[in-house]
């Protein structure tokens, strides 16, 4: 098993060699952003149920949930299209998902 783990790790780290793209940076930068994504999105839906002003909440959110792929934009060289596509598919699917959570009608038997 561990001999398919350092197969692993060489692999991605010669990807991230090849591409200009530091697989750590971008393992920590994800880790970090996602936590925060679902925090300042929470933080919209309860301003919003509250009738409060949202707007720099979803723009921070909406930040918070890009800040790995725009190091992969941003950093990466020689990048195959499919990423750039594959890119496009994961904000196409996270406003989707956002509108939808933003637009949904508040659940009457939950506590505000």
């Amino acid at each position: 098993m561990m001999e398919y783990l350092e197969i692993f790790k060489d692999w991605l780290f010669d990807l991230g060699e090849e591409h200009e793209v530091n697989p750590w940076l971008l393992a920590m930068l994800y880790l970090i952003s996602k936590p925060l994504f679902f925090f300042f999105l929470g933080w919209t839906i309860k301003n919003m149920k509250n009738r409060k002003p949202f707007m720099s909440q979803l723009l921070t959110a909406c930040v918070c949930f890009s800040i790995p792929y725009l190091y992969v934009i941003i950093a990466g060289r020689n990048i195959s299209v499919w990423v750039y596509v594959f890119i496009a598919v994961v904000y196409s699917y996270g406003g989707f998902t956002i509108y939808k959570k933003v637009t949904a009608p508040a659940d009457p038997t939950l506590p505000a």
